[in-house]
């Protein structure tokens, strides 16, 4: 068997895979219609694989064309990954990343960060996409991430996960609101209270360890709200629609018209994790996490 195959030939199978029409596809790629046609022949004969089944008026991916096109998609998306790099490389600027992260980890960790990397990385580029947690995990397992910052206790195979910051939660209550640091005992003193919580869907084991604090303090708290942005919970919260419960973190970079109490005396506590691909090949990557442990 001989595979004389270029790069060229798996973008003229991929086009064809993805647009079903080599006529479409032969214009996709500014070529024509029968030299393309030729190529995709060629390559059939070179793998000794029959990619696709060609009828008159459409085109079908064979169960061998459809697992190439599957692999050869995520593979050059990889590929492309690779070229991107070497290009800035060239260019002087020696690479980029991508970051995901939950909002509490642009408070401190994340700025902290890129000003230590940036100091032995001066030209690196970066790009910051806040995200929940599922889905940075779901980024970071096909590589559309090089690293992400959740709370999570746990990841899939795969994936490496380090605790960078463990932090107390805080009540969040009006500034004018009748219970302050000074008067406050437990939670059970706001039982009557509604409760306005980052939304389940952001974080499912974080939304569970919050409620795991009200069902310690005897009571099933009111939900008024859910949302996704701590900005949005302390507008509610200002405006009198309810209390919350956020990290110790999220304190910081907001000036809103609320106070804070820190529950220290309770056995619940939130990780704030580093996360990355162990297949993840970016250059930049190691050295990025040896700076994160070193900040710790």
């Amino acid at each position: 068997m001989s595979y004389q195959l270029e790069l060229r030939h798996l973008r003229y199978f991929l086009a064809v895979a993805e647009e079903l029409h080599f006529r479409k596809a032969a214009e996709r790629l500014f070529i024509s219609q029968p030299g393309l046609s030729r190529q995709i022949k060629q390559m059939e004969a070179d793998l000794e694989i029959q990619l696709f089944e060609r009828h008159n008026r459409k085109v079908i991916l064979t169960p061998a064309g459809v697992y190439l096109k599957d692999e050869l998609t995520r593979n050059l998306k990889n590929l492309d990954t690779i070229f991107q790099h070497a290009k800035l490389l060239q260019e002087g600027k020696r690479g980029k990343l991508e970051f995901g992260y939950v909002g509490s980890a642009m408070q401190e960790i994340i700025p902290k960060l890129l000003v230590a990397f940036k100091k032995t990385h001066a030209n690196v580029q970066f790009g910051l996409k806040e995200m929940d947690n599922q889905k940075q995990i779901e980024n970071l397992l096909h590589q559309k991430i090089d690293v992400g910052f959740v709370r999570l206790d746990s990841v899939p195979r795969g994936l490496n996960i380090q605790p960078i910051l463990k932090e107390n939660f805080c009540l969040v209550l009006p500034k004018d609101h009748p219970i302050n640091a000074s008067n406050f005992k437990n939670l059970n003193q706001l039982k009557n209270e509604p409760f306005i919580l980052f939304d389940p869907s952001y974080s499912p084991s974080y939304h569970e360890k919050v409620m795991q604090i009200f069902t310690d303090s005897g009571f099933t708290p009111i939900i008024s709200h859910l949302t996704i942005h701590a900005a949005s919970i302390y507008k509610l919260v200002e405006n009198n629609f309810g209390l919350s419960i956020v990290p110790k973190s999220l304190q910081q970079g907001y000036d809103m018209n609320v106070q804070f109490i820190e529950l220290t005396d309770i056995k619940q506590h939130t990780t704030l994790s580093v996360v990355w691909n162990t297949h993840n090949r970016n250059p930049l990557l190691n050295t990025l996490i040896n700076t994160i442990v070193t900040m710790k």
